[in-house]
């Protein structure tokens, strides 16, 4: 990743944060985009300590104009992008009888319409510098998780787009990287949204038991170098994907057990 030119969206907390340092400390060149642009100045401050270089953008990825903004002012600076981390993303929990329809929409226009959105405009200078496109998706990308109808159905629709525009650039040397974190300390959860937009307040989940933000960061990081097409991580992980595979109707099973679990499982 030396000298390379990475952006990274949703950098301002959780895995994208964890990115920005994982990268950097590889010697990229980072341009990191989030809406809380006071948390991206604060990472660039201590980056820079380090004597890593960073340009840092004001984006919602929801916005069109905004991911424009962001390709425009990367190549004013930088002139080229040779990685194109989709990271940001939000997500919820509620039971699809339950949850309000613009909840959903919030989330396919953060998750998939924001991937579309950048990867449409930095699309060109990938295929220039014969780089990698990344979508940081989930195991919910694979598997249908209940209560979280908005977020798997965002993950399966952006795991399909970038598989299509892995076909359609196979020969002109593009990299596409589908990742799967599983359950992964961020704060994704805690601002995950309820049922009515509100946001959810104090994950369910255990965090001592869960990977950390810096451990994906760094898997992601060696999946990029190696040009790898698909990151599916933790065991669990790795078990649901392969078992949904040959026995779907038992991980069905499985998944809703699991999930029924948790802590205020809205499953009563």
């Amino acid at each position: 990743m030396k000298d390379k030119v990475i952006i990274i969206t949703g950098a301002s907390s959780g895995i994208g944060k964890a990115l920005a340092a994982e990268c950097g400390r590889r010697g990229a060149k980072l341009v990191l985009g989030a809406r809380n642009i006071e948390k991206l100045d604060d990472i660039s401050a201590l980056l820079a300590e380090s004597g890593v270089e960073t340009l840092t953008v004001k984006t919602d990825v929801t916005v069109e104009a905004d991911c424009r903004e962001l390709i425009k002012k990367t190549i004013e600076r930088f002139g080229r992008i040779d990685i194109l981390i989709n990271n940001a993303g939000i997500s919820m929990r509620a039971l699809f009888e339950d949850v309000e329809l613009d909840v959903i929409r919030k989330l396919m226009d953060t998750n998939f319409w924001g991937t579309v959105y950048c990867t449409k405009f930095a699309l060109p200078y990938l295929l220039k510098a014969k780089g990698s496109l990344v979508g940081i998706s989930s195991i919910a990308g694979y598997k249908g998780l209940p209560g979280r109808t908005g977020y798997s159905s965002s993950k399966f629709a952006m795991q399909g787009l970038l598989e299509v525009i892995r076909i359609e650039n196979m020969k002109k040397g593009l990299h596409v990287l589908i990742a799967a974190p599983g359950f992964t300390t961020s704060n994704i959860r805690n601002v995950a949204l309820a049922k009515d937009g509100s946001q959810q307040g104090e994950t369910p989940l255990k965090e001592d038991q869960l990977m950390s933000a810096e451990t994906v960061a760094s898997k992601v990081a060696d999946a990029i170098e190696k040009r790898r097409r698909t990151l599916v991580l933790t065991m669990m992980g790795k078990m649901t994907v392969l078992l949904n595979k040959f026995l779907p109707s038992w991980m069905d099973g499985m998944v809703y057990n699991h999930m029924a679990k948790e802590l205020d499982s809205p499953f009563k």
